[in-house]
């Protein structure tokens, strides 16, 4: 199943990823640590160690370095001493029989009679692996290349008990689109939600991150522009330690010490603030939002004013101090993070919140959607302090027929917002004058819906997944109803970037005119 999915700003990513680095034998012991903690392993525990791990000093160092190797991949389970997995490597290396390698008579003679034979000064020289060579390199670098028209979308998936990230290319996606998976990122955890940031981590001016929300209680924020990434590249709170508590008689029960500031569940929400980009928002299945520096790796701020699961939070897109959260205790909540101290203001809905989101090109308006397939407009002008005053939604609107998971706001289109359902059903929205109407409605073949997002760089091309694991486009242009209504956005869209890509021509030939005049006369 795909459970979320976020799009890559255009020039975002690099040409060319990089190649992830081997990890260290630092970082193969932190990672075989680690998973040691999540399976309740105390890794500091004299009893522990005796049950669970092996002692380095006693085995050899191939099986110790095979195993360091199986962990760092994920791939190995907890070791038991003298179990069958030492056993079993220490068996295979015996097979192997790698002492006495040198020794064997099966060698390869490289000095027979064939091919060896023909001897050439150089490999430029070599019809048989000239252009073989030439060849291979060039259709490796063609396939790790993203091109700068290149559209980049990311799907959390999860699929026979793995969980990985998918980052995918969109060739054309204006026109006869080619899609395919330009590399993936193994996670460790269930993901349930993600959120594309540009936040310079690793220094310099951006950079092209994506953050994780899981089963877990950690938020991991990995690089999207190296391939083949074994560990993230920031782990925002999460699990600091586990033990069993033995008990006589009894079954033996976990204690957790989380790091500080973490949440202590699973984390359902994450919103990215475009306009501070070293912030980022949490919600969690433990009640609590919070508010996230990832320059530094600290919790800013801490929020509990649900009393219940909280699914999804939004920053405002004009304001950006101002925060949404909405929870499974039927209400959302408004927080200004420029005066903390004030409680915000409350919104009840009639079941629990799925998603929500800011309406971009009104500062004032959001949209809510809920677990009974109800979508309902706010305007936050109306709210009040009032705890026993009811505010009355703009509109309610009984879109699905089953929980309305995702929605997502036309980015150029005014009044079009799209929603996926449970029903398996995604539909296109007229809010115009507050008075929703139903102008598309397609089953794009994805299973129930569970994430769905339009582009900003394509803004009329949405992608969607859900429970059957297919990533689906769909250029809503394509449907008459849309074009007809919306078409005109996309028109002035157009000019507009071709008016753009016009001024920087002109700027480049301008300097360019510069140039050659101080060359031809430098006094000038």
């Amino acid at each position: 199943m795909i459970s979320a999915i976020s799009w890559v700003p255009k020039g975002s990513s690099k040409a060319v990823p990089s190649a992830a680095d081997p990890p260290s034998k630092e970082e193969i012991e932190e990672i075989k640590k680690t998973v040691l903690v999540e399976q309740g392993v105390d890794v500091e525990s004299e009893e522990d160690d005796e049950d669970m791990s092996v002692d380095a000093s006693k085995q050899p160092a191939e099986i110790e370095q095979a195993l360091g190797a199986a962990n760092a991949l994920g791939k190995a389970s907890t070791r038991k001493a003298g179990g069958s997995d030492l056993r079993d490597i220490a068996d295979g290396l015996d097979e192997l029989n790698m002492d006495d390698y040198d020794d064997e008579d099966d060698a390869i003679d490289i000095f027979g009679s064939g091919l060896g034979d023909t001897f050439y000064p150089s490999n430029e020289l070599d019809p048989y692996i000239k252009d073989k060579d030439d060849d291979e390199d060039s259709e490796e670098l063609e396939d790790v290349i993203i091109k700068a028209d290149d559209a980049v979308v990311v799907c959390a998936r999860n699929e026979d008990d793995m969980s990985h990230l998918e980052v995918w290319i969109v060739e054309d996606p204006e026109g006869d689109s080619n899609m395919y998976v330009h590399h993936d990122i193994l996670i460790p955890a269930f993901p349930l939600c993600t959120a594309w940031l540009d936040c310079p981590i690793k220094g310099g001016e951006k950079g092209n991150f994506i953050a994780v929300g899981s089963m877990e209680p950690a938020i991991e924020i990995w690089d999207l522009d190296i391939m083949d990434e074994v560990q993230p590249s920031l782990i925002l709170g999460g699990v600091a330690e586990k033990k069993k508590k033995k008990k006589k008689g009894k079954k033996a029960e976990k204690s957790i010490k989380y790091k500080e500031d973490s949440h202590t569940d699973a984390v359902l929400g994450l919103s990215w603030n475009k306009g501070y980009r070293n912030i980022l928002a949490s919600a969690s299945a433990d009640k609590l939002v919070k508010i996230w520096d990832v320059a530094t790796g600290k919790c800013k701020l801490t929020m509990d004013h649900h009393t219940d699961k909280v699914q999804a939070v939004a920053w405002n897109h004009h304001e950006h101090e101002v925060l949404l959260s909405g929870s499974f205790d039927h209400t959302v909540v408004m927080r200004d993070g420029r005066v903390p101290t004030h409680l915000g203001f409350k919104w009840s809905v009639s079941a629990d919140v799925e998603s929500l989101a800011w309406d971009p090109h009104e500062q004032h308006s959001f949209v809510v959607s809920l677990e009974d397939g109800t979508v309902v407009g706010f305007d936050i002008r109306t709210a009040t302090s009032n705890p026993s005053a009811e505010l009355k939604p703009n509109f309610t609107l009984h879109a699905h027929d089953k929980a309305v998971c995702a929605i997502s706001y036309n980015p150029i289109a005014p009044n079009l917002l799209a929603t996926g359902s449970q029903d398996k059903m995604v539909k296109l929205w007229d809010l115009s004058n507050n008075q929703p109407s139903c102008i598309a409605s397609q089953n794009r073949k994805a299973g129930a819906i569970f994430s769905l997002s339009f582009s900003q760089d394509c803004p009329f091309l949405l992608a969607l997944g859900g429970s059957k694991g297919n990533l689906e486009l769909w250029d809503t242009l394509s449907d008459v109803a849309i074009s007809r209504r919306f078409g005109k956005y996309a028109v002035q869209n157009k000019i507009r970037f071709l008016l753009d890509k016009l001024v920087l021509f002109s700027r480049k030939a301008r300097n360019l005119k510069l140039n050659l005049t101080h060359k031809s006369n430098p006094t000038k």
